[in-house]
Parts: structure tokens; C-alpha cells; sequence
């Protein structure tokens, strides 16, 4: 069996190809590209390097966010535009469980982090059973110091993953001190091989058709809409 796995919920663009529970190719960025012009390509290169075509894919697992809006749109477009036209199942997966299975050997809780901007973040936290992760706390859009209380609360061990944990290192470890742990610079890469990984764990796929993204959040536009309706009460 073939799975194309695609990962743009953030500024990291990730895309991978498992046969046969062995990964072929996987291709990852760090760098702030635009996905909209990547993303595609990519995946065309990835079928190109794997020696298969789009033809010959039988799943396709796509991050579902939260994250960046237009990353996580991004991703999914093309995601179902491929699951609809080669008439394949579709899986999403949470953008923080797949960067969370970077950690899933850490013996303690895991906690997967994109900034949300204003001292907000996208966050859960995480342990490993097995092959799987397990929610001690679901995805979420909350306030840093939210998270920080909650995991000052489970006093145990946690390590923290993702790229933009950098931006929150210095209040991070004032608050937990020695509780926590931060991922190498080489384990907050997201893996769209994990989201592949995570789909191959799911009862079934999604109906494309009505498949939307997770952001956890409204948009700026839509909360500015609805305290402009709130004014008008």
C-alpha cells in the first residue's frame, strides 16, 4: 500500500511516501517558503524521486492544523483536490500530534507548540502508549501561561516540541524549571511520514467532500464580526 503524506500547517513544509510500512522519501523544510507555490511541486517531485505515479497512491494522510490558516488551507486543498480526483481515502491528522511523535520516546508528558501570537499558542499535551499518542489535555488554542499552569500542576517531566517553542524558551523555563526538557532543532522538523504514521491508527477516513481544516480558533475577521454584531444588541 502507498500513502502520500503532506504536512504545511506552518512554515515547515513536509511531504512523504511509505510503501509497504517503509518510508521511500521524505522531504523536509524549516524554511518560511510559500506554500502555494511549493507545496504542489513537492509533491510531484516526491512521486517523481519514489518512482511512482499519482496514479499508483493508495491513501493520503494531510495535517488538518491547527496552525497558520493559509498553511493549513493550503495543505488541505490540495489534499482533497488529489483524494477526490484519484478517488482515494483521505485522512487528517492533528498538526501538534504529528509534531508530538517526534518525542514519543520521552519517558514523561509531551507537549507540541505553534505560537497563536499575543502570548497565545496551539498546544496540547501528549504520552506515548505504544505506537500511539495519548491526550492528556486535547488541541487547543489557550494562553501560554494556561499551559504552564496546567503542566506545573501534573508535575511530571515534559519536553516541549516544535519550532517556535525558541520564542517562549526564557518564560517556559522560569515557570517549570528542571520539569522540563526542549527537543533538538533536529526533532521539531514536522514529518508528514508521522502523519502517515498517525492515519494508518484511524477507524476511517474522512468524507472529502466535507473534510474541513481544525483551526481551534476563529479568525481575526470573523471575532472582529462578531463584536461588531455584539455592538449592534
Amino acid at each position: 500500500m502507498i500513502w502520500l503524506g503532506i504536512d504545511t500547517a506552518n512554515s515547515p513544509l513536509s511531504v512523504a511516501i511509505v510503501k509497504d510500512d517503509v518510508l521511500l522519501i521524505e522531504e523536509s523544510s524549516m524554511m518560511k517558503v510559500n506554500h502555494s507555490l511549493r507545496a504542489m511541486p513537492a509533491v510531484e517531485e516526491a512521486c517523481r524521486k519514489a518512482a511512482i505515479t499519482p496514479s499508483e497512491i493508495d491513501a493520503i494522510a494531510v495535517s488538518e492544523g491547527p496552525g497558520s490558516y493559509t498553511g493549513v488551507r493550503i495543505g488541505v486543498t490540495i489534499a482533497k483536490t488529489l483524494a477526490w480526483t484519484l478517488d482515494k481515502p483521505l485522512y487528517g491528522v492533528s498538526s501538534l500530534k504529528s509534531i508530538a511523535m517526534n518525542g514519543q520516546l520521552f519517558n514523561g508528558l509531551i507537549c507540541p507548540l505553534i505560537d497563536a501570537r499575543r502570548s497565545n499558542v496551539y498546544s496540547a499535551i501528549y504520552r506515548a502508549v505504544s505506537d500511539d499518542l495519548t491526550a492528556v489535555m486535547e488541541d487547543q488554542h489557550c494562553t501560554l501561561e494556561e499551559l504552564l499552569e496546567k503542566l506545573k500542576e501534573l508535575a511530571e517531566p515534559v519536553l516541549f516540541v516544535g519550532d517556535d517553542v525558541k520564542l517562549h524558551e526564557q518564560v517556559i523555563r522560569e515557570k517549570l524549571g528542571d520539569q522540563v526538557r526542549f527537543a533538538s532543532f533536529a526533532m521539531n522538523v514536522p514529518r508528514a511520514s508521522s502523519a502517515i504514521a498517525l492515519a494508518k491508527l484511524a477507524d476511517q477516513a474522512e468524507e472529502v467532500h466535507t473534510f474541513t481544516p481544525q483551526y481551534k480558533r476563529i479568525t481575526e475577521a470573523e471575532a472582529n464580526l462578531v463584536k461588531k454584531e455584539s455592538s449592534h444588541e
